[in-house]
């Protein structure tokens, strides 16, 4: 199983999003090595725990633009 959006999970994806330009970008790019190894509903999973804490502000450079391209959702660093 992926692992859960705990503190440590989002200190991890904090300092890769960190390390980004402002920009759009998918959050298999934020994940990282070992997204395509997931089992979908992993994917699924995270990426929709990825969301509601993009919601609840816990990543604050980064919000969800509403749109889905690409078979993702989108997202901005700003």
């Amino acid at each position: 199983m992926a692992p859960l959006m705990d503190a440590n999970e989002i200190t991890r994806l904090q300092s890769r999003i960190a390390a980004r330009d402002p920009g759009t970008f998918h959050f298999p790019e934020i994940y990282g090595p070992g997204w395509d190894t997931l089992y979908i509903g992993d994917k699924v999973r995270i990426g929709r725990e990825f969301l509601n804490a993009v919601r609840a502000g816990k990543f604050p450079t980064v919000e969800d633009t509403g749109q889905k391209r690409g078979g993702g959702r989108v997202y901005r660093r700003v």
